[in-house]
């Protein structure tokens, strides 16, 4: 019977945490490009409005946590990038801005950067 290392097990679970990462985050994209589409009034926009914003919280959430591996710095960084998402989505939500494009940009970013 095959053995794994633990090395090899970490790798794989690092491996499909990103995987995962990249499916939320494209699922985030997909609404906002939508809702971008269909305007700032549209049901489009409730959702993907509502997704973004539970996305960034539950990642600032993760980000925060003692366990988490990530340098401190990076964590800084992502922590800031969510608090801009978060305060665009609000902008939108309260009719003052249409800057769907800006969330979609930053998210596609950090999403090929998980790669």
């Amino acid at each position: 019977m095959y053995q794994f290392s633990y090395a090899e097990v970490m790798e794989d679970g690092v491996a499909d945490a990103k995987e995962r990462e990249r499916q939320v985050l494209d699922r985030s994209i997909e609404l906002m490009s939508a809702a971008a589409a269909r305007g700032r009034n549209s049901n489009e926009a409730v959702e993907a409005i509502y997704y973004t914003r539970m996305l960034w919280v539950r990642f600032t959430e993760d980000l925060c946590l003692p366990d988490n591996q990530l340098e401190p710095e990076l964590k800084a960084n992502l922590i800031s990038i969510a608090i801009w998402i978060l305060n665009e989505t609000e902008k939108i939500r309260k009719r003052e801005s249409d800057n769907f494009q800006g969330i979609v940009e930053i998210t596609t970013i950090i999403r090929d950067g998980l790669k």
